[in-house]
């Protein structure tokens, strides 16, 4: 529902959720001069596979750009793009407040603290079975 009615709030922008979570790590204060590829999949919690068709649709149009990195030539960053910054600041960000203020309406500050507090006990329950995984697959691999 949230991939559904989030896409709705920023549709007319022509930008998905997974667009607007990628454009939001990017524009957050210690992401101004950009992130590796790897770096962003983390942050965002997807595959680099997942990431790279979705930031290659961004660059085509004109949201983000990727270059070599200056440090790791193997390694590619991403950057936003002055377009892909006015985009977000002047057209999505003020629709996603709005559309955060509608779900969240009939939500007091309480409930938004317990459901913060039991998304994060659930996240944290989700990458413990994740590393799990990955540790069960390296072995098997050995």
């Amino acid at each position: 529902m949230l991939h559904k009615t989030g896409t709705r709030a920023v549709e007319a922008e022509g930008l998905t959720t997974q667009q607007w979570a990628v454009l939001g790590a990017l524009s957050r204060p210690e992401a101004e001069h950009g992130m590796s590829v790897g770096d962003l999949a983390r942050y965002l919690m997807v595959s680099r596979q997942n990431l790279s068709g979705l930031v290659s649709r961004m660059e085509r149009d004109g949201h983000l750009s990727t270059a070599a990195d200056g440090r790791d030539r193997r390694s590619r960053r991403v950057t936003m793009t002055g377009s892909g910054r006015k985009l977000w600041i002047h057209q999505a960000t003020p629709k996603i407040h709005g559309y955060y203020e509608e779900v969240l309406g009939d939500f007091s500050i309480d409930d938004v603290t317990h459901t913060l507090h039991y998304l994060l006990k659930l996240l944290d329950n989700m990458k413990r079975l994740d590393d799990a995984t990955q540790a069960t697959t390296r072995d098997d691999e050995e």
